[in-house]
């Protein structure tokens, strides 16, 4: 046969394939364990650093622990953790000897579970499984009907929830951004608070901007649970707290906050968030040791107070750009500092979390894919547990866009499905559909029992990506990637509904300052 022949017999096959490709596009939902990719798939199959690499950086945190220490931790912090037996110098530094480190690792919370508001969102951070969701402290909406920023409201953290709240592959919605127009710092919080909860009943990560926040914040928390007995059975929420600001200082009000936190039954996600080259040292491998360093000294912190309390190994290194200085969370070094992250975090068995998905771009345009596409596929592929800032974060963090979190579904599903992997079995390798096709066959699989079978099983299809042939995209008026996510957006916030019953919706509102509808 010609190559000509041989390059129009796909083509052919793919004519005659319009049957099957309607099947699947109006095929009824797939139950949870059939979908072809969902939460918690296991990664694990990248791995940046090897063994002897890992056993190394573990032994130089050991060693910053012990020997530097951390300073500026608060008084009740001081308390617990020289209680434990972390030895505080006439420098006012903690340090850490090897066996309280090692005895408080045992003790620690292993295979935890982060709990939705409904059960079926539950996050099971055990050994490699992969979670994606949203996190950050964006300043601005990216807004493209008009391509500029403007300063991010409560009304747009209520939408993003109620966006991620209808993605399949987002599967957690932590605070992604600040309500800029609540002036007060306590109302913020709890319209932080209240924006995140009434959008989904999926996972929330929240945080408070001053200890006395968190009181009358437990309070409403409480109220949308059904009491404080039913919270403590189900907590949905977790604290994002960054307990240390690096290098090696214990950050005072976010430590006295993380013990309320603790004390109140609240998940915790110990946040080391150092910069390479700023904050933290410039070598790849040492920025981890820091934040390891940095970690470790939380779960001493933690399991000193509450052994066992379910806490998140949140290793969560940036990159800067070494020419300005400026943060770089779309770069190839991001994507290795978070994967080798999240071996740490399984050297030490511990749940773990950090940060991918990051664009330094200002826009959802190609650097965006490429930046985003890149650090969430490594960490994925890493089994990293939580992956922070997965969708919608653009200009290193500053900004937040609606459009690109939809068009971060897309892109998270394609993840998910490498990390997935291939399914080897008798059936996958058997070669009688082979011989169906080839033997007396049609000569192509498109239409055969097998292919209709997998279409859904096997393959992933995105939701706003385009893969029509020229001629059809002509033929359908040339549609556009970004007017496409804008509609999507646009649908999801029409029929999105409030995730808490209307009475008391009504009540919390008569009893709070709500700044969003």
């Amino acid at each position: 046969m010609s190559d000509d022949a041989l390059n129009c017999a796909p083509r052919r096959a793919a004519r005659g394939g319009g049957r099957a490709a309607r099947v699947a596009l109006r095929a009824a939902p797939l139950a949870e364990n059939l979908r072809p990719v969902r939460a918690g798939l296991p990664g694990g199959q990248y791995k940046p650093l090897t063994e002897a690499g890992m056993a190394k950086i573990h032994a130089a945190a050991l060693d910053a622990l012990e020997v530097i220490g951390l300073s500026q931790a608060p008084a009740s912090g001081v308390e617990i953790m020289t209680g434990a037996g972390a030895i505080l110098g006439d420098d006012g530094r903690l340090r850490f000897p090897r066996a309280l480190v090692e005895d408080m690792l045992a003790v620690a919370a292993r295979d935890i579970t982060l709990c939705g508001r409904d059960p079926k969102y539950d996050l099971h951070l055990s050994g490699t499984n992969v979670h994606f969701g949203t996190a950050g402290a964006a300043v601005h909406i990216v807004d493209l009907e008009t391509n500029t920023y403007r300063d991010s409201t409560a009304q747009d953290l209520f939408d993003a929830a109620r966006i991620t709240h209808h993605l399949d592959n987002v599967h957690f919605f932590q605070r992604a951004m600040v309500a800029r127009d609540v002036l007060d710092n306590l109302e913020m919080d709890l319209n932080t608070l209240y924006a995140c909860c009434s959008g989904t009943s999926k996972h929330v990560g929240t945080s408070f901007s001053d200890p006395s926040h968190v009181e009358p914040c437990f309070d409403m928390i409480h109220r949308i649970a059904g009491g404080e007995g039913a919270w403590r059975a189900r907590p949905f929420i977790s604290n994002s707290n960054c307990f240390v600001v690096p290098p090696m200082k214990f950050a005072e009000e976010s430590c006295v906050t993380m013990e309320k936190c603790i004390r109140g039954g609240m998940p915790v996600l110990l946040l080391s968030a150092g910069q390479a080259g700023a904050t933290a040292p410039a070598p790849i491998a040492l920025t981890i040791v820091q934040a390891v360093a940095e970690c470790l000294a939380g779960v001493v912190y933690v399991n000193a107070m509450a052994p066992g309390h379910p806490a998140i190994f949140g290793t969560w290194p940036f990159v800067s750009d070494l020419r300005t200085g400026a943060m770089s969370g779309g770069s190839a070094e991001q994507a290795l500092l978070t994967a080798g992250c999240a071996q740490m975090h399984r050297f030490y068995n511990l749940p773990g979390g950090a940060a991918a998905g990051i664009s330094d771009s200002k826009l959802p345009d190609m650097q965006a894919g490429w930046e985003q596409a890149i650090t969430n596929t490594l960490a994925g592929l890493s089994g990293l547990n939580m992956v922070y800032e997965a969708v919608g974060m653009h200009a290193s963090l500053l900004g937040f866009c609606l459009e690109s979190l939809v068009l971060g579904d897309d892109i998270l599903g394609q993840v998910l499905r490498t990390v997935r992997g291939i399914d080897v079995t008798e059936d996958s390798t058997s070669i009688e559909a082979m011989k169906a096709v080839c033997l007396g066959g049609p000569g192509h699989y498109l239409g055969s029992d097998q292919t209709l079978a997998l279409m859904q099983t096997e393959y992933i299809y995105p939701t706003v990506g385009n893969r029509m042939s020229p001629k059809e995209w002509v033929e359908a008026g040339r549609p556009m990637l970004l007017d496409k996510a804008i509609a999507r957006k646009n649908d999801i916030l029409a029929k999105a509904g409030m995730q808490v019953d209307p009475q008391l919706d009504a009540a919390i509102r008569a009893d709070y300052n709500i700044y969003f509808r």
